[in-house]
């Protein structure tokens, strides 16, 4: 029996596809995220006393070497997966891998898709030994210091009490206070902060890196996945906030910061606060942040503009207000539009987030979405192909609205698996491409690129570094419908 140290763990972030794969994903060119979760795990366990290391592979995808290298001389007892739908297939893989090493390493796995199919994954998957539902800090850390032995009293976790019962112990009782939390052990991401790259032209300057200052949305919108914090919004302080942003800056020479909050201006007063903080004692560090139309106004957004907001994002998500309004709460078009202008007006770029796709779509409601958006001052679009993830609420009832292929490996947002009643895969693709190249073929838009090779010079870098790929992907994408 080979002997591994019950005060370690190998936390791995899955790439979701094969390696051979990742030089052709265009999302991954235009874009690669730290993860911020798992970061933020290491951070806590060790100041728990106990050692973590991070790989991660999509960053870097030939990473099964790494894996391997890692689990035979470290030896570690526990292996930790953060999943999404679209990767925890390639989790599984990475487990069996891990297995196949360390016979007795115990497999832990956390993250939205985990806790939003609870038992599920214990009765499908034997490789894994434990789930973590929830929020991972503190329960990874408990499950670890009892070696995963005698863990009854260990709060938000499933594991198999014995060979046939799978057990859930239930809710933590209390949520982490975010500012008695470390920051992020960002040095525990192998080249970071060079080796992760913020979407093209949406940042002045590079390095960049992302931040997450808030867990949780008090919203419910048919189409997002509240397993793991709820309907629960906690928030860190101005304070920390600013404290975080001087870390970056100053540990690792970061100069753009993406805020990943589902909510960031939610609580008005803290962000009132961090951006007078960022004002009166400035750093050389601009950011962009999501917000929600309900909590944005002109005061607030010129604020920010000082402060050194560069881009906000709004979640649109399509311009047929009868559509939307079936989807999520305070469905007006017509307020979003004015927060878009008032956005523009204080000076700040913005992106407005749209779905194709969503049960009860049309043709019709499409081309809605393509005047909404030229008619209102969006200069970035990102359109996502609806996806019903599980722990969303359309999730159990999505069979009933449409077709639905539900292959996990696909379910990143980037794939129609979902077909509404009334629409075909092929026709929505069509009108995807259409809208895509309609917003990029306007003169304004076409200028605006233009400007980035002075306002985002180091965007228009990586297009002409990465220039095959990117004309690979535009012929692809040739012209269709109309």
């Amino acid at each position: 029996m080979t002997f591994l140290n019950s005060k370690n763990i190998l936390l791995v972030h899955p790439l979701g596809y094969k390696k051979e794969a990742a030089g052709k994903d265009i999302s991954r060119i235009a874009s690669i995220i730290p993860p911020i979760g798992l970061a933020s795990i290491a951070a806590y366990l060790e100041k728990r006393r106990i050692d973590a290391s991070i790989i991660d592979c999509y960053a870097r995808p030939d990473s099964d070497s790494l894996i391997r290298g890692y689990l035979e001389s470290e030896k570690p007892a526990f292996l930790g997966l953060s999943c999404t739908t679209s990767t925890f297939l390639d989790g599984i893989r990475t487990a069996k891998l891990a297995k196949s090493i360390l016979p007795d390493i115990k497999v832990i796995f956390g993250g939205a898709h985990v806790s939003a199919l609870k038992e599920r994954i214990l009765e499908n998957f034997p490789v894994v030994d434990f789930t973590v539902i929830g929020e991972g800090e503190e329960t990874l850390a408990e499950l670890m210091e009892k070696n995963g032995e005698n863990i009854s009293s260990v709060s938000g976790i499933i594991y198999r009490e014995k060979e046939d019962e799978i057990r859930y112990t239930g809710q933590r009782a209390t949520a982490l206070d975010l500012d008695e939390l470390p920051f992020p052990s960002y040095e525990k991401l192998e080249g970071f902060p060079s080796a992760y790259k913020a979407s093209l032209f949406s940042y002045p300057k590079a390095p960049s890196s992302s931040c997450i200052s808030s867990r949780g949305c008090p919203y419910a919108c048919s189409y997002c996945d509240r397993s793991v914090f709820g309907r629960s919004f906690r928030y860190n302080s101005a304070e920390y906030l600013y404290e975080h942003v001087n870390y970056l800056s100053d540990r690792f020479g970061v100069k753009h910061i993406i805020f990943y909050d589902d909510q960031f201006t939610f609580r008005r007063d803290r962000v009132i606060d961090f951006a007078k903080m960022m004002i009166n004692r400035p750093r050389k560090i601009s950011f962009n942040c999501v917000a929600r139309a309900e909590h944005i106004d002109y005061e607030l957004l010129l604020l920010l503009k000082e402060a050194g907001c560069w881009m906000i994002s709004l979640g649109i998500e399509t311009g047929d207000e009868n559509l939307l309004a079936q989807h999520r709460q305070n469905a007006n078009l017509s307020m979003l539009s004015e927060k878009l202008h008032l956005i523009k007006k204080a000076g700040i770029r913005t992106k407005g987030l749209f779905m194709m796709g969503l049960p009860g779509e049309t043709e019709a409601g499409i081309r809605k979405s393509m005047e909404y958006l030229f008619s209102n001052p969006i200069d970035e679009l990102n359109i996502a192909k609806f996806t019903p993830f599980p722990g969303s609420p359309i999730y159990e009832k999505v069979h009933e609205l449409g077709q639905f292929n539900e292959d996990w490996n696909k379910m990143d947002c980037m794939n129609f698996l979902f077909v509404p009643e009334g629409m075909t895969k092929e026709r929505l693709e069509e009108l995807f491409k259409l809208f895509y190249r309609k917003h990029f073929m306007r003169p304004e838009i076409l200028l605006g690129y233009m400007s980035m090779i002075w306002r985002s010079t180091d965007s228009w870098k990586r297009v002409m570094q990465n220039l095959t790929a990117f004309l690979r992907f535009a012929r692809s994408n040739k012209r269709l419908g109309n």
